[in-house]
Formats: C-alpha cells, sequence, structure tokens
C-alpha cells in the first residue's frame, strides 16, 4: 500500500489487504517467492517482530519479491522499509519450496548480524525484538520456525 497514507490508516487497511491477498493465492494458485531474514545481534539474539496483520505470531523479517527483483536486493529493502536497518553484510541461507496461501512459495532465507536497534515502520510492523535462542517466543509462526531451524542447521553444520 502506498506510503503517502498516513500510518494509523494504512496500518488500519493492511489486515483487509492481507485477506484479499492471502484469498487470491488461493484461488489463483501462481507460484511467488519471498525473503526471510535471520537477523542476530552481536550476543547471537534474533530478531523477531510483529506485523499488523495477518496471523498474530512472532515472525523474522522478509516480504515479497518484486518481478525480476534479486533475492538479497529484496532483504535489504524489507529490512530497510520495515525496521529501518541497514545490514554491512548478509549471507545466503537456503532456498525453501513450500505452500503459502495456496500458492507454490519459494522462501529465500538470509542471515545478517546488526548492531543497532530496530525502528519498527509503525505501518507493517508495530513490534521488534532481539530474542535469545534458547528463548524465541510463542507463538511463533510455522513458517519461522522451519525458516529458524535451516539457520540454526547451517550454523551447526
Amino acid at each position: 500500500m502506498p506510503a503517502f497514507l498516513p500510518a494509523p490508516l494504512h496500518r488500519a487497511l493492511l489486515p483487509l489487504a492481507h485477506i484479499v491477498r492471502h484469498r487470491w493465492r488461493r484461488w489463483r494458485k501462481v507460484p511467488i517467492a519471498g525473503v526471510s531474514i535471520v537477523i542476530t545481534n552481536i550476543a547471537g539474539d534474533v530478531l523477531l517482530l510483529k506485523h499488523s496483520y495477518g496471523p498474530a505470531v512472532w515472525a523474522l523479517p522478509g516480504g515479497g519479491l518484486a518481478r525480476g527483483e534479486d533475492p538479497e536486493a529484496a532483504a535489504r529493502r524489507e529490512v530497510r522499509e520495515e525496521l529501518g536497518l541497514t545490514l554491512s553484510r548478509i549471507t545466503a541461507i537456503a532456498t525453501l519450496e513450500e505452500v503459502l496461501s495456496g500458492s507454490p512459495h519459494t522462501a529465500h532465507v538470509f542471515a545478517g548480524i546488526c548492531d543497532a536497534h530496530p525502528r519498527p515502520d509503525g505501518r507493517e510492523v508495530i513490534e521488534a525484538r532481539f530474542f535469545p535462542t534458547h528463548s524465541l517466543p510463542e507463538p511463533l509462526g510455522e513458517t519461522t520456525r522451519a525458516r529458524i531451524a535451516a539457520w540454526r542447521a547451517r550454523e551447526t553444520g
């Protein structure tokens, strides 16, 4: 949705847009792609956020890829837009094939380290915090759980 809308109105319209997008994907089943970024701080804590729309779960930063957009560029864009952060370096972790909203979905998972505090945009993201990896909050989204598992497997393997 356009950023020129006042933040409260934008935030209020996002749940409706999410429902429409979800139903559209279920009906059309067009393949889609997106990115997720596992961001840690210097202590190794993981950054999780809550969206103003969709399921009320803790999730990773990320979003959809625009047509022809490079996944790494999309990851950097999403982190900047949602959290006001610029990551100096990110690493590709995994590419997961899954079903999202009834459509085939390719998830490009990245990892990065951040030494700044996130600033949620107040539109899409209403809360963002770092959590110790041994004490992640609940409820944690299932896709988030799978992406963190891929990150942990890469970190330990």
